[in-house]
């Protein structure tokens, strides 16, 4: 019996032996096992922040690709529109160079009858007379005539010398059928002596032009529809009435020989439409 127990206590003994020498075992795997546990679950947390950043920088990406999307759709929107009102203004800007070219085309073919004006005028009236001017000013030509040609002083009856002249002058006229004729008369400075027919100069430089354009009328044969009587008195002077010889210059008939304006226009818009088809 005595045996039995302490066979029983040797077994017991080294059945406690090994338990806690497997304990160990255990207790140090376990802590191994924990410590592993624990540096995973740190790795698993950072890999979770970096997930949650990722994502959140990967939101951003694609609100930001949105964002560009959304622009490119605008630009392109834009680029359209932008194209549109360029090849509109292209189109403005050519309409406009060919109303300027049309313009153009239409003056020059204007200064070109001027100039045929100019040189029938001077042909047919002549250019050595001092008291005849025909000159051009903005494309209307002019022709001065001193009264010594035309009247007797303080007179507006027209002398048989001058109907020579105008003679000249009317057949040029009537040769342009397109033109209108603007008569002027113009006195010196000096206070006219009323004789109860003509109050001043004023009324001195009207009868002066209405002489001339009955004249015109009535023993050159011009259409009475291309002329204008005008009187203009002392107030256009060529020069200051400061001398006999000055005088005699400003007092004076000027016949304005001009293209009608409303046919001038009308040749431009034709042009212009004519262009436009």
């Amino acid at each position: 019996m005595r045996k039995i127990v302490i066979a029983l206590s040797v077994l017991m003994a080294l059945t406690s032996c090994v338990s806690k020498k497997k304990y160990a075992e255990l207790e140090a795997k376990n802590k191994e096992t924990q410590d592993l546990l624990n540096s995973c679950t740190v790795k698993l947390n950072t890999c979770l922040e970096e997930k949650a950043g990722l994502a959140a920088t990967a939101e951003s990406y694609k609100q930001h690709n949105q964002d560009l999307i959304n622009s490119s759709k605008d630009l392109t929107i834009l680029t359209t529109k932008g194209a549109e009102n360029l090849e509109k203004s292209l189109e403005s800007l050519k309409e406009k160079d060919l109303k300027i070219s049309r313009l153009q085309d239409a003056l020059t073919k204007k200064d070109s009858v001027t100039l045929a004006l100019v040189t029938s005028l001077k042909g047919a009236v002549g250019i050595n007379d001092p008291d005849i001017e025909i000159n051009v000013e903005k494309g209307v030509v002019f022709i001065s005539i001193a009264d010594k040609l035309l009247f007797k002083s303080g007179s507006y009856d027209v002398s048989d010398k001058a109907k020579t002249v105008l003679a000249k002058v009317a057949k040029v006229v009537n040769d342009k059928p397109d033109f209108e004729c603007m008569v002027e008369g113009h006195t010196d400075d000096v206070p006219y002596k009323s004789n109860g027919i003509i109050l001043d100069n004023w009324d001195l430089s009207v009868k002066r032009s209405t002489s001339i354009v009955r004249v015109l009328t009535n023993d050159l044969g011009v259409n009475p529809a291309k002329l204008i009587a005008a009187g203009r008195s002392s107030y256009v002077p060529l020069v200051a009435n400061d001398s006999a010889e000055n005088k005699a210059r400003n007092r004076r008939t000027r016949i304005v020989v001009m293209p009608k304006i409303d046919q001038f226009y009308d040749m431009i818009e034709k042009e212009m439409k004519k262009q436009a088809k």
